[in-house]
């Protein structure tokens, strides 16, 4: 492992299907049209997107021999406004629920938080998943689209060093 191939485990996480744990990807049956790693230079229009940064890496050290890499993961999350009613308020409950997935997902299996084996444990320490939604009165206008992040932490597998 790596702290370079960091952000494309957790994005191999996200669109697992058939565990038992929300699928993600609507080609899977889940509720969002793309999940990728980091942020393309034109993102698509239109449709239901995750886009998986990391915003830090930290690395802690162990009696001067053992390290560990911290990431903080941060997902932006774009939701379109799609409702042929001209209301936007069935679009925000539909978005509401597609985040409730991606936090389902993020907290994993009880007693398992590795991201299947994927890292030391995710979304444990510090013990809180941050969502931040963007003012609808701002994005609709504008973009004709809802939009949320959403930040918590991975711990790596240790290493010596």
């Amino acid at each position: 492992m790596s702290t370079a191939d960091a952000v494309d485990r957790e994005v191999a996480w996200l669109i697992t299907s058939g565990d038992g744990l929300p699928v993600l990807l609507s080609t899977s049956g889940g509720q969002w049209q793309n999940v990728q790693a980091y942020m393309p230079r034109t993102p698509g229009r239109r449709g239901s997107n995750i886009f998986v940064l990391r915003r830090t890496i930290r690395e802690e050290r162990f009696a001067n021999q053992r390290r560990m890499a911290i990431y903080e993961f941060h997902l932006k999350l774009v939701w379109p406004l799609s409702s042929g009613s001209g209301t936007s308020e069935a679009d925000q409950r539909a978005f509401d629920s597609a985040v409730d997935d991606v936090l389902a997902r993020i907290g994993g299996f009880p007693g398992d938080h590795s991201h299947g084996g994927r890292f030391r444990s995710v979304a444990e320490s510090p013990h809180w998943v941050d969502v931040r939604f963007e003012d609808p009165a701002a994005t609709v206008p504008a973009d004709a689209e809802f939009r949320a992040e959403i930040t918590y932490f991975a711990d790596d597998a240790e290493f010596t060093g």
